[in-house]
């Protein structure tokens, strides 16, 4: 299969992999989605496979950018498509109506597992809340404010033990204001029994989020994350350039998307510095990048050390190929933000997240920005799932098949040239409507917070 005109290599169905098209000269660029995506290191012959023995990557360093805006996808699409959302009292919409018991501190992370148990809650365990300082206790109070605060939770149980530097105290300045029905706290130093008081909270939390029922609201409410992991050489072929039309038609609903993994942007980050809506999105983009290559090179770690052994075994060589292949799920769309960690969605159109591409990290981003689901596209296969409804969404019908128990959606029709956006969207809205994804129905659901900083 040729993905663009200009490119010198093919993919083979059969593997994901890639073969050269014409004879390459040593040096010559490698050219994949009409994009460089590193250079050849040896003679390669007219169908010779391309890969890690004769291709590396253009990429090295920091870069200088300059704000040369292109044609973006600007269509606004008038719709009555509606979902049936839960609308809580300060106007957000969510799809979902759970009790949700958070900690503090990781210490009492069996304690917030018992009450669950007992009660039917879900509960998000993390190491983090004690010893940490600055910055890094900044991230994981805004983290886990975001969750507070986010409408797919009817009701919330924020656990403390009372020692940790994110006691409870501490956290309720951080988090601001808060509704006393929706959200409890329970220090657990200060109970005898903690899992009888831990029990009655919640209880008292289900029968105020009882009071909610569903709702039809426009499909303009809709935020949605997308995200990628384990991917192979069908990614920037099927499942990431089917996301990036939802995406389109999504923002043109008037809705939101949100796109991390900001080291798999490196080598592709023009293009979506060149949607950027505004000269001053576009040098926050630039910061974007720029920092977290700072981020790289604070730990002596090369910038660009990717992909994964399971991204190379199915068909991606350099990062320039993974970068040109995840960056299609933000589609065309115009880039309207940028968010930092524990930053809240509040423009609808495409925005970026600073994150990592550490799936459990990146999809707990995602989540704490305040998406309703999240559209995570995957080759190799991931049963992960966080907070909020994790659609997988399989490049490959083996995968799909194989892996039915983890996979809800299959994109390989778009290898035969079909377009499945339609039924991506009705799938999107039956599950912002209530059906669960695989990772509900298996029950996971996790978070882990981005930690940069010392450790007491």
């Amino acid at each position: 299969m040729l993905i663009n005109k200009n490119d010198n290599v093919e993919v083979r169905i059969e593997d994901g992999h890639k073969y050269a098209i014409r004879d390459i000269r040593v040096g010559e660029n490698i050219v994949k989605y009409g994009q460089p995506i590193g250079h050849a290191t040896a003679d390669i012959a007219k169908g010779e496979h391309v890969h890690t023995h004769n291709l590396k990557t253009n990429l090295s360093g920091k870069i200088e950018y300059a704000y040369e805006p292109g044609e973006v996808y600007r269509e606004r699409i008038d719709t009555d498509l509606t979902f049936m959302g839960y609308v809580r009292e300060n106007g957000d919409v969510g799809i979902r109506n759970d009790i949700w018991i958070l900690v503090t501190v990781g210490c009492v992370n069996k304690v917030a597992e018992r009450i669950a148990r007992l009660t039917g809650a879900k509960h998000f365990s993390h190491p983090f809340g004690c010893s940490q300082l600055g910055d890094d206790q900044t991230v994981t109070q805004k983290i886990l404010a975001g969750m507070v605060n986010h409408p797919n939770a009817g009701g919330v149980l924020v656990l403390g033990l009372g020692c940790e530097n994110n006691n409870i105290d501490v956290f309720k300045e951080a988090l601001g204001t808060w509704d006393d029905r929706r959200v409890k706290f329970l220090n657990t130093q200060d109970f005898e029994d903690e899992i009888t008081e831990g029990v009655r909270l919640v209880e008292e939390l289900k029968a105020y989020a009882a009071t909610f029922a569903r709702q039809s609201v426009p499909i303009s409410k809709l935020k949605v994350g997308l995200k990628c992991g384990g991917s192979d050489g069908f990614s920037g072929i099927t499942a990431n350039p089917l996301v990036g039309r939802f995406c389109d038609r999504l923002c043109a609903y008037g809705g939101s998307c949100v796109l991390t993994e900001v080291p798999e942007m490196f080598g592709a980050e023009h293009l979506l510095m060149n949607r950027c809506e505004s000269e001053e999105i576009f040098q926050k983009t630039v910061a974007l990048i720029n920092d977290f290559k700072d981020y790289y090179t604070r730990y002596g770690q090369v910038i660009y050390e990717n992909p994964s052994p399971g991204n190379k075994k199915g068909g991606i060589t350099t990062l320039e190929e993974k970068s040109l292949g995840c960056v299609q799920k933000g589609g065309l769309s115009p880039v309207v933000d940028v968010l930092d960690y524990g930053d809240r969605l509040t423009k609808n159109g495409l925005s970026l997240l600073n994150g990592p591409g550490n799936d459990i990290v990146a999809v707990t981003n995602l989540m704490a920005a305040g998406v309703h689901m999240i559209l995570f596209t995957t080759g190799r296969g991931t049963p992960l799932g966080t907070a909020v409804p994790t659609v997988k969404i399989a490049t490959n019908a083996d995968l799909a098949k194989r892996k039915a128990n983890w996979i809800d959606f299959d994109a390989s029709p778009m290898l035969e040239g079909d377009d499945p956006t339609d039924d991506l969207i009705a799938y999107a809205i039956r599950v912002a409507n209530g059906e669960q994804t695989k990772n509900e129905q298996n029950g996971y659901e996790e978070i882990s917070i981005f930690k940069d900083g010392v450790t007491l």
